[in-house]
């Protein structure tokens, strides 16, 4: 029969499992006779397309493990057909109610189960990679992972959550300071109106009196010494006119102080002396380098 043919009486046979609604009942559709094989038969490639390009239109569908294209002996150029083994049956459902009847690289293909595949006769002269493709397949090789590999893999994952905790532990730390900061902030701008209003309070009271001292008369207005006045203001910041408060011991010298020989007692004058005298004799003399004595001596006594 011709292979349209074929291709297109697939079709109506799906489209007629659609209309009665058991497509998807494994029991009742036609796919229950392949239930068995894992292998599909396509049909009507194109000739220039390689094993790899074939596995990567059919993977879409499934896991590929095996695959089979037939080549010239001679030539070694494709045949136009293949093979093709998925790792899930239920691949080869998808595949065959799927890829039938579409065109690829212009060209339509047919896929189509196979019930009983025969496995190729063994050739000597068949090349490498080919006897390579028979004994193993084309299916991904599991990855051993040795304890070695587990290790450091545990050992990285160790070390990301030690760093994740450190950089948590950081950020609650800045979080701490700049909550801090803030409420300084806050502190110190409530400090600064509270002094801005009193300031503000103390101006306008200022000029209440002002303006009633300006309209009233000069012998009423208020004298500096009916005002409270600071002490500091009055005498300034000086220990001679500290009256009535306590006095606070002066800081004891670190070196001899001279005295005023004018106001001090003799006392303090000799005790003084006496302690230069001493220092002097402990230090030792200083090496001064003072030029040779130049006298004028006039011509004519030379």
């Amino acid at each position: 029969m011709n292979p349209i043919t074929n291709i297109k009486n697939q079709n109506k046979l799906n489209e007629r499992e659609l209309q009665l609604g058991i497509s998807g009942d494994l029991g009742k559709s036609w796919h229950q006779k392949y239930k068995d094989s894992a292998w599909i038969y396509i049909g009507g490639l194109p000739y220039d397309l390689t094993e790899g390009d074939i596995i990567t239109v059919f993977s879409q569908f499934g896991e590929v493990i095996n695959i089979n294209l037939l080549r010239h002996a001679d030539t070694g150029k494709s045949r136009g057909f293949c093979f093709l083994c998925y790792q899930d049956q239920r691949s080869t459902i998808l595949a065959v109610d799927n890829f039938n009847g579409i065109t690829l690289l212009k060209r339509m293909i047919r896929v189509d189960h196979v019930e009983q595949y025969k496995v190729p006769k063994y050739k000597e002269n068949a090349d490498e990679e080919t006897k390579r493709l028979w004994e193993e397949g084309c299916a991904p090789k599991p990855i051993q992972i040795t304890e070695a590999d587990e290790m450091e893999d545990e050992d990285e994952e160790e070390e990301k959550e030690a760093k994740t905790k450190i950089l948590t532990l950081k950020e609650d730390q800045e979080l701490k300071e700049l909550k801090k900061k803030i409420k300084k902030d806050r502190k110190r701008e409530k400090k600064e109106k509270k002094k801005a209003k009193k300031e503000k309070k103390k101006l306008k009271k200022l000029l209440e009196s002002t303006d009633r001292d300006v309209n009233a008369d000069w012998k009423d207005q208020s004298k500096l010494l009916d005002k409270l006045v600071k002490e500091d203001d009055l005498y300034g910041q000086n220990s001679h006119f500290n009256f009535g408060k306590k006095t606070e011991a002066p800081e004891e010298p670190t070196h001899n102080p001279r005295p005023d020989f004018e106001k001090a007692d003799w006392r303090d004058i000799e005790i003084w002396k006496e302690i230069r005298e001493r220092e002097k004799a402990e230090q030792a003399p200083k090496k001064v380098d003072w030029k040779p004595e130049e006298h004028y001596v006039s011509s004519r006594y030379r």
